[in-house]
């Protein structure tokens, strides 16, 4: 059988040789060259009789594990005198190398799922879906969304997070892992996702040498990382296969599994909203609290303000419906999710062969140095015994 990265390239290329421009709603643009202004209109203006795109452009193109791009668009008289809108916001995979860590990690199938099926299930701030399509024989999706660029604040190693903030970062996460505590819908046609073991096993899978690759990443990044951590770096690949396990005995919710400080935005009405729905999987709350709070906040602010959050935490859940969490277990729990928060950015400061770059360094090193700084103070490798 062949290599996942073999197989997603010749299709790859012949969907570009097979389908080189999009014309229906059931395309899936491969690129974004090969949008038109009849795929555009399909999507755009099929609410409002005789519209049309008549012109687009793309533009604030960037790249990471997906390829992400602003489009202008113009309109005839009915598109215009409709309101429909002059800027949209896509995700694609546009790449092989985007393709390959995609169609390994079901992470294209899976934000399209939640965009589909699941965003009109959660009450939290989230970018609102126009369109989203999959192709399972190309692994291409195309998700267009409302653009919120001109009235929200994009977060980045730059950002400094207040208490308040971070409250409403815990008040999010509450409010999505209430939704979905122990759904019996969880992994059905409503829910169709991996749950967060299955998720990271088929990373590992689909890009060989995965582990050894986090456990370089860790090596490279030695000046951010306490000398007492770093000292027991034989044990961090074990107990992050050991803090994925513990998944499957702990109860279920929705996580959304990549809470990092650059998946957050500050929208116009102060909350604070999630981006990146590529790794949503089945789970237990504490990988993306224990993520969020290392990820988000500088390390004093974590320090001073950790205990606090976690009540607050439990306080929501309860207000949504979950109740009985008890704050020594949490705690547990999120020292141990520590594990696999490291892995997903020493894995990005060192991508496996084949992999694409998916964070700037500056960002990167920034939060392994959070993290490893919560993973030392939390004593999160002595959490396992």
């Amino acid at each position: 059988m062949k290599p996942i990265y073999e197989f997603v390239a010749e299709r790859y290329q012949r969907e570009l040789e097979i389908h080189p421009k999009a014309q229906t709603l059931y395309d899936v643009p491969g690129t974004y060259e090969a949008l038109s202004e009849a795929w555009l209109t399909a999507v755009l203006c099929r609410d409002v009789p005789n519209a049309k795109v008549t012109g687009f452009r793309v533009a604030d193109r960037s790249d990471g594990s997906s390829n992400r791009g602003r489009l202008h668009v113009s309109y005839n008289e009915a598109g215009t005198k409709a309101g429909l809108p002059a800027t949209v916001f896509c995700k694609a995979s546009v790449t092989p190398k985007n393709r390959v860590l995609l169609a390994g990690s079901s992470g294209a199938r899976v934000e399209t799922a939640f965009f589909q099926h699941m965003r009109r299930l959660v009450d939290i701030e989230t970018p609102v879906p126009i369109h989203a399509a999959f192709d399972p024989w190309t692994h291409g999706y195309m998700v267009v969304m409302e653009d919120l660029g001109a009235t929200a604040h994009f977060c980045n190693d730059k950002t400094a997070i207040s208490r308040q903030h971070a409250e409403r970062i815990v008040n999010t996460l509450a409010k999505l892992h209430a939704r979905f505590h122990e759904c019996k819908e969880l992994g059905g046609p409503q829910i169709p996702l991996l749950t967060w073991p299955q998720y990271f096993d088929d990373v590992n899978a689909a890009n060989p040498g995965f582990a050894e690759a986090c456990d370089k990443g860790f090596s490279l990044a030695e000046e951010v990382i306490p000398p007492r951590l770093f000292k027991r770096q034989r044990e961090i690949w074990p107990l992050t296969d050991a803090s994925v396990r513990r998944h499957d005995s702990l109860p279920k919710t929705v996580v959304h599994c990549d809470v990092h400080l650059g998946n957050w935005y500050i929208a116009g009405n102060g909350d604070l909203g999630l981006t990146d729905w590529q790794c949503v999987s089945i789970g237990h709350w504490s990988r993306d609290l224990a993520y969020a709070l290392s990820t988000t906040l500088a390390v004093e602010d974590r320090r001073a303000w950790f205990d606090d959050l976690l009540r607050l935490y439990l306080d929501k859940m309860a207000q949504y419906g979950v109740k009985g969490l008890n704050f020594d277990e949490a705690m547990l729990n999120v020292r141990q999710q520590l594990m696999t928060t490291l892995a997903w950015w020493t894995i990005t400061l060192n991508p496996a062969p084949g992999m694409p770059a998916m964070q700037p360094p500056a960002i990167t090193f920034e939060l392994i140095r959070r993290i490893a700084a919560a993973m030392d103070d939390m004593d999160a490798l002595d959490a396992f015994k």
